[in-house]
């Protein structure tokens, strides 16, 4: 239908030209129908229609026996010539940009499918829902992560936060999401696996320091979650990361750590080592966690995102319908533009009759 606005153009100045008196001319409104073609088609499209105003141009010359009295209209076709050219030129290098832009969004996709993909709503007898919100302009993928795997008993979960944000940060989000899965179901307890994590951020930093200005303020902020089958409870490593919320009947807490650790690859801190709380998580309870992105969401006075208090209002809500809320929520309050990537996960422990 838009490819119908320049051809309606060129009618409407031809109509006007002919059936307005001789001393008042129209057609060179004409040298503006490629540039309205170029907007809302391609260089083919842009092509006929600089064509046809210029034919129309050269008829309404000849029509009105001006063509050989009048330089004046000689100048417009060829003004509308020349234009045509240069718009149709300029129509096929945004083109041809367009299709790079839309293979690089298909690699970016690709590359997120590959390196964090979508949680399963069902993690053993856990229901799980998230979302992950980009920064970067046209960007998929980003400094935030998560991942989660089963292990014999329980379910192992991480969620973390590379220094920096957009594509630079996707190495080392890669690097930790791999980590994880590996080492998951080879370390009895969180702190273990911490320390493994850890270690292998600070070998992938030092291997790779050329690469950073500063390295040592390179680091993942992460937290760790062991999940047991069989107990109503919930162990957590919290690595400087942001603490979870606690949706247990209708109320919302922090559950702040007792024993936070450095985040991981801050190998210039000496940490001796690493523990984990555990803290009760019943039938019918959920777990929020997010990243600091969505706490530091600012509106336009500045302030930042209540995550609380906003998720008090949905605590009745499944894990579906909590992380839908929150993420419309939230960028509504920032204005549809983050300052930094955001991510979130809802884990629900389901009740007998669920």
């Amino acid at each position: 239908m838009l490819a119908l606005i320049p051809f309606g153009f060129v009618v409407a100045v031809t109509v006007f030209d002919l059936v307005t008196p001789d001393d008042v001319h129209y057609g060179v409104l004409l040298i503006l129908a490629p540039m309205i073609a170029a907007m809302v088609g391609g260089p083919w499209l842009t092509a006929g229609v600089g064509l046809l105003a210029v034919c129309v141009q050269a008829y309404i010359a000849a029509h009105l026996n001006v063509l050989a009295v009048h330089r004046d209209e000689a100048l417009q076709i060829i003004a509308t010539t020349a234009l045509s050219t240069l718009v149709v030129a300029l129509s096929r290098i945004r083109e041809r940009r367009l299709r790079q832009m839309e293979q690089i969004r298909s690699v970016s996709e690709a590359a997120q499918r590959a390196l964090m993909r979508p949680l399963p709503n069902r993690l053993g007898p856990l229901r799980v829902a998230s979302f992950y919100l980009a920064a970067a302009d046209q960007a998929e993928i980003g400094g935030d992560l998560y991942t989660a795997t089963l292990i014999p008993g329980a379910a192992r979960m991480i969620i973390g936060d590379v220094r920096g944000k957009g594509l630079t940060a996707v190495g080392e989000s890669a690097l930790l999401i791999g980590a994880f899965r590996q080492a998951a179901d080879s370390h009895a307890s969180l702190g273990e696996l911490a320390a493994a994590l850890d270690l292998s951020v600070s070998r992938y930093l030092a291997d790779f320091v050329d690469d950073y200005a500063h390295a040592a303020e390179h680091f993942i902020t992460a937290l760790l979650l062991h999940i047991p089958g069989n107990a109503a409870t919930v162990e957590i490593t919290n690595c400087g990361h942001p603490p979870p919320l606690l949706i247990h009947n209708g109320e919302v807490r922090f559950l702040d750590s007792s024993n936070p650790v450095p985040p991981l690859g801050m190998h210039v801190l000496s940490v001796t080592g690493y523990t984990a709380d555990t803290f009760a998580f019943e039938a019918g309870d959920t777990l929020l966690l997010y990243t600091d992105g969505v706490i530091e969401a600012r509106n336009r006075d500045g302030e930042f995102y209540p995550l609380p208090e906003r998720v008090e209002q949905w605590a009745g809500g499944t894990p579906e319908v909590l992380v839908e809320r929150l993420k419309h929520d939230l960028l509504g309050h920032c204005g549809g533009r983050l300052g930094d990537d955001a991510a979130a996960i809802a884990i629900r422990r389901p009740e007998a009759g669920d």
